[in-house]
């Protein structure tokens, strides 16, 4: 289906150049004189680099059709990482390049959500929020106090956040996975 710059939504993935591409951001301009254009933030599914690219106004695009499959992470032998469709319990083996950045929130047996562009599997989820207990964080002193400041701690799965001054090990911590950022203590 053909879509044109007027259709545009962040998160929409469209074909330009033989490309997929997924819209992160865009904006409208109607410069004073002139004809209007789109200019765009766009994220290539393949490689992940992000570009900014500027369209005219209503260029046409083909739409690439983007679905979520909910997956349940197994586990991972290193290189790899193992997700069984929760529906038909089929099996797909990742590579841990391809999972990126979301191997450092996934425990195993959560449900993840596996973008899928036309067949092919573009990208992993992890969920919103994890809870992730603290192996190594210096320990807090007497005194500090949630005004403190923030130090660093080790999160079982590797990951390294910012934490406040009386977080210690083996505290579970839930973590918001868009950011990386410290939520509460569970």
């Amino acid at each position: 289906m053909a879509i044109t710059t007027a259709n545009f939504k962040n998160g929409m993935c469209i074909m330009h150049d033989g490309k997929r591409w997924v819209i992160i951001e865009f904006q409208h301009v109607k410069p004073g004189k002139g004809a209007a254009f789109v200019r765009t933030k766009l994220k290539e599914l393949e490689s992940g680099r992000v570009v900014e690219y500027t369209f005219r106004a209503g260029e046409k695009f083909d739409d690439v059709r983007v679905e979520n499959k909910t997956m349940q992470y197994l586990y991972n032998d290193g290189g790899t990482y193992y997700f069984m469709d929760t529906t038909s319990y089929d099996q797909v083996e990742l590579d841990g390049d391809f999972v990126g950045d979301a191997r450092q929130w996934l425990q195993e047996n959560d449900e993840v959500q596996i973008l899928t562009a036309d067949g092919d599997y573009i990208g992993v989820e992890p969920p919103m929020f994890v809870e992730l207990e603290v192996t190594e964080t210096e320990p807090g002193f007497k005194g500090d106090t949630v005004q403190g400041g923030n130090k660093p701690a080790t999160l079982e799965t590797g990951a390294v956040v910012q934490v406040p001054m009386f977080v210690n090990i083996g505290d579970k911590l839930k973590i918001d996975t868009r950011d990386g950022r410290y939520v509460t203590r569970v």
